[in-house]
């Protein structure tokens, strides 16, 4: 006599049946019945967060060609890695990516841990990227939770709590969604169904494995989910900057620290960020220039929303 299965079980079969016929092709993924790289995983996670797939493919693509093994790019000096990295922003990523390899090759011989507490010890890897390096690179049954992830369980569970506080329930949604077999497949698959069927505006519903199971497309507002808390108004924040030459057109540059907004990028010298603008009457221009000469200097104030 067979046994009938769970509807936990036949979702997952169900979502599993439409990835293997509808599956994204992209550059860091396995072939079909193949294990992928967790290299490969790893550094395309980290290349996406905040960044899209279609910028990330050709970045990925020379990084791998350039750095071939986590090795590779662990012996690289930081510049070179950081040259190969103009382009994507967030620069403090492409430190924690190189202090990342070199902390993968020297204390675990080359080796990425396969468990998330361990992968989540390691620089710059934080929750989503430990389960989904987890999940598809070693088939554990971690579940990550992006942004497609997060809108997909969203609507499948009608989890009207807008962000960030519906979070939690979401991620626990996900958790009991994940089948302890083919996890890597299923978080994948997930991931599809939200950039490919799921979407933000003009959900394909009638597309979706998960139709009939989705309790916001009964409801009737799978657009409006997830629903977001009402933002507050950004400040804005005034500076001056410097534009400083010597006789033979040297430009004076300081290197920000290592922490915060562009870690050890370079800058022109500035003013802190304040509320209030900045003027030539300013206490900080007259005592550091001089009356006259605050009088006939030419800062440059910034205005920024932050």
């Amino acid at each position: 006599m067979a046994m009938s299965r769970s509807p936990q079980d036949a979702r997952a079969s169900a979502l599993l049946d439409w990835y293997a016929r509808h599956r994204r092709v992209l550059p860091w993924r396995a072939l079909p019945g193949r294990r992928a790289d967790p290299y490969h995983v790893w550094l395309s996670e980290i290349m996406l967060q905040q960044t899209t797939v279609a910028t990330v493919k050709s970045y990925f693509d020379h990084f791998v060609a350039r750095w071939p093994r986590v090795q590779d790019l662990a012996a690289a000096p930081l510049d070179d890695v950081l040259h190969a990295w103009q382009g994507l922003g967030y620069y403090a990523r492409a430190r924690n990516l190189h202090k990342c390899a070199r902390a993968v090759a020297t204390d675990h011989g080359g080796r990425f841990p396969e468990i998330e507490a361990e992968l989540l010890a390691l620089p710059g890897v934080g929750p989503y990227t430990a389960a989904a390096i987890a999940a598809i690179a070693f088939d554990q049954p971690a579940s990550p939770v992006d942004g497609n992830i997060e809108r997909v369980v969203a609507r499948l569970r009608h989890i009207a709590e807008p962000l960030p506080a519906g979070k939690k329930a979401i991620q626990a949604a996900a958790r009991n969604l994940t089948p302890r077999a083919r996890a890597g497949d299923f978080a994948q698959a997930m991931m599809d169904l939200g950039a490919m069927v799921c979407t933000p505006r003009a959900p394909k519903c009638g597309l979706c494995p998960w139709h009939d199971a989705c309790a916001a497309r009964a409801a009737g507002d799978a657009e409006d989910l997830p629903a977001r808390a009402a933002r507050t108004p950004k400040p804005t924040r005034h500076g001056v900057a410097f534009w400083i030459e010597d006789a033979t057109g040297r430009v004076l540059l300081r290197r920000r620290p290592e922490r915060g907004l562009l870690g050890g990028m370079m800058e022109i010298p500035s003013t802190d960020w304040r509320d209030d603008p900045w003027g030539l009457d300013t206490p900080l221009f007259r005592r550091r220039l001089g009356p006259k000469s605050a009088r006939s200097a030419t800062p440059s104030p910034i205005s920024i929303c932050a």
